[in-house]
């Protein structure tokens, strides 16, 4: 277990910026709203704030950076400077070679405007096109060396790729800098033994969970949603309903836990990836929610509290969120 002074902090997910299908995203609607959200994660101390150049739907592709862009240049330059903004570039089929990303890498840039601070590899390759990933991840790896970028990241990548990678970069005398994995207490594969969280601390490389409330699901008390919370639809719908009759006792564990302590189920659920030493970045879109999830950074699990929950969702019975269908071993 990660001590109080070693735990990581906590950034923000934006998937949900300008993404219609899954998140119901409306500009006229949200915009507003998430730029009062934004300002709000500043005032609370959040600073890390991960994007893709992949995530908005349709035409609405980039709208995340767009957004985080806009947002990032309205802030004053002393906070502006705190922000560490990190994208995901996508490995679509056509973006082959040493060169591949290099239109991709400019496009983010200008969305984000020039706010951007890490490039991810958004997902391994290696389970259906290998020899794409090295010459793209070389790239990567470029535009670090020409200070282009100050960091790199990869995500969706198991303990067997993640040390290949590891060693191409150092090879190259580029740091690995973090690695980005679904992780919550419905998807903790990554923290058991044998999981990625091992090599990630072996390797000195920062372990950031994405998802850790499943989606919402681990925020929600048995039974109820939130007041206000917009209506569940298609595929949250359908996952909701098959996953929550499987966390009722979890559930109520966490509550137990929650007791008496700031923040609610999500925060427990944060916590518990703090604990394991990943740095959780949930989805926020409402003021409400950067409140509740600084207010987990005000307190840590015990180790009793750790381990009454691992005990609860390590065995191998246990409800699980779908797996990425781009994970590598």
């Amino acid at each position: 277990m990660a001590s109080s002074s070693q735990q990581p902090g906590i950034g923000v997910g934006t998937w949900a910026w300008g993404n219609q299908f899954l998140w119901g995203y409306e500009p006229e609607r949200d915009d507003e709203a998430l730029a009062a959200t934004f300002r709000r994660c500043l005032e609370q101390g959040l600073h890390f704030f991960d994007t893709a150049d992949s995530y908005g739907t349709g035409r609405l592709n980039g709208r995340s950076e767009a957004l985080l862009g806009r947002f990032a240049m309205a802030a004053p330059a002393e906070e502006r400077a705190q922000l560490c903004i990190a994208t995901k570039l996508a490995p679509f089929p056509w973006r082959l070679g040493r060169q591949g990303y290099r239109r991709a890498f400019a496009a983010s840039q200008e969305r984000l405007q020039g706010q951007l601070r890490r490039v991810q590899l958004h997902w391994s390759t290696a389970r259906y096109a290998p020899w794409q990933e090295g010459p793209l991840l070389d790239g990567l790896a470029d535009l670090v060396r020409s200070r282009a970028v100050e960091s790199l990241g990869v995500s969706n990548v198991g303990p067997q790729r993640l040390r290949q990678l590891h060693q191409r970069l150092a090879d190259q005398g580029v740091p690995l800098r973090s690695l980005q994995v679904q992780l919550s207490l419905l998807a903790p594969q990554p923290v058991l033994a044998g999981g990625v969280a091992e090599v990630c601390r072996e390797l000195n490389i920062e372990l950031i969970a994405y998802s850790p409330l499943a989606l919402g699901l681990l925020s929600r008390s048995n039974g109820q949603s939130k007041a206000g919370a917009r209506p569940l639809t298609g595929t949250r719908r359908r996952l909701f309903q098959q996953l929550e009759p499987k966390v009722q006792t979890l559930r109520q564990q966490m509550a137990e836990i929650s007791a008496g302590r700031p923040g609610g189920l999500a925060a427990v659920a944060l916590n518990w990836c703090r604990a394991h030493g990943a740095m959780p970045i949930p989805g926020l879109r409402s003021c409400e929610q950067v409140n509740a999830t600084a207010a987990a950074l005000s307190w840590q699990l015990s180790g009793d509290e750790r381990g009454s929950l691992d005990q609860l969702v390590g065995f191998a019975g246990a409800p699980r969120m779908p797996a990425n269908p781009f994970q590598s071993a």
